[in-house]
């Protein structure tokens, strides 16, 4: 595994844990699960869990230092996807979408955006994300497979 491709998941709120650990199996990539709390993660020699403290973006902190290229985050943070791009990983939300250089600018400034509706600056009730669905999980299976495959493919 020296070469492995390392998986980091921001987990505290992550619906797709199973799914990543499904791919890392049959890919035999280590998965990083990185949260604020303890919770199960598989006893397998894939998956390692690291537990942080509960200071403000520990987690995303975590993460972000060990980003790189020839990793893959996997989150829904919009803020942690762009500080990971930079550092050269690649990055796809639980809902299977990658984050890219190309659209991480206009996810920042739509995630300020929504804040400042919510928090009560526009007339509306803004909500948060649509729900999770089966097409979501379906794409997010897809979509971490080919970026592992592009991955592991020799330069």
């Amino acid at each position: 595994m020296a070469n492995a491709i390392p998986i980091y998941v921001d987990a505290d709120a992550c619906p797709v844990k199973d799914e990543i650990y499904k791919v890392a199996y049959r890919h035999e990539v280590p998965v990083i699960v990185v949260s604020n709390s303890h919770f199960r993660v598989p006893q397998h020699p894939l998956v390692s869990r690291v537990v942080v403290s509960d200071a403000f973006d520990a987690a995303d902190d975590y993460i972000a230092e060990r980003a790189s290229e020839g990793t893959v985050v996997i989150t829904a943070d919009i803020l942690l996807a762009d500080r990971c791009i930079k550092a050269g990983s690649e990055v796809l939300a639980p809902n299977g979408k990658p984050f890219t250089a190309d659209s991480i600018g206009a996810a920042v400034a739509t995630r300020a955006i929504m804040a400042d509706l919510r928090s009560g600056m526009g007339t509306e009730n803004i909500g948060g994300p649509p729900p999770f669905t089966k097409a979501d999980r379906s794409k997010f299976l897809s979509s971490l497979d080919q970026i592992l495959v592009r991955l592991k493919r020799p330069a």
